[in-house]
């Protein structure tokens, strides 16, 4: 039986895709739910090269993530959590999967290939790797 379940979210459409993952499990009612979010550290936000979006500001960002995830802990008939934190996102992830001792992660992947998985990395391949427990990793349609 799975108790405990963390669900990442990365705040990308493909979080809706998890979330409809996630409404289709058949859950315990002693399962409980962690909804976390990583926000990326200073260091690497000074790394954003010009070309690309650069976020909001953190204060903003923060608070649109956290209303959006009460609103799918909203949307739970079961116990849940919300967790937003600082930090690499799949080591974030794996530290807060072991702090909850989660039996399961439930992830998103771009499906990122090629030169931008190299240059860009994928948490989801890391989280899988190092997590102690199993992962169920969500596709982009």
């Amino acid at each position: 039986m799975l108790k405990n379940i963390l669900v990442a979210l990365d705040g990308t459409e493909l979080a809706e895709r998890v979330i409809q993952v996630l409404g289709d499990l058949v859950l315990s009612a002693e399962t409980k739910i962690v909804f976390c979010h990583v926000f990326p550290t200073p260091e690497s936000e000074l790394e954003l090269s010009a070309d690309r979006p650069h976020p909001e500001s953190p204060t903003l960002s923060y608070f649109h993530v956290e209303k959006q995830l009460q609103a799918y802990q909203e949307k739970l008939s079961i116990q849940s959590a919300i967790e937003l934190v600082t930090g690499e996102p799949a080591d974030e992830i794996i530290r807060l999967a072991n702090i909850y001792k989660a039996d399961l992660i439930i992830i998103g992947s771009r499906g990122l290939t090629g030169m931008k998985r190299i240059v860009q990395g994928s948490v989801s391949s890391q989280v899988v790797e190092e997590a102690n427990c199993s992962v169920l990793v969500v596709k982009s349609k």
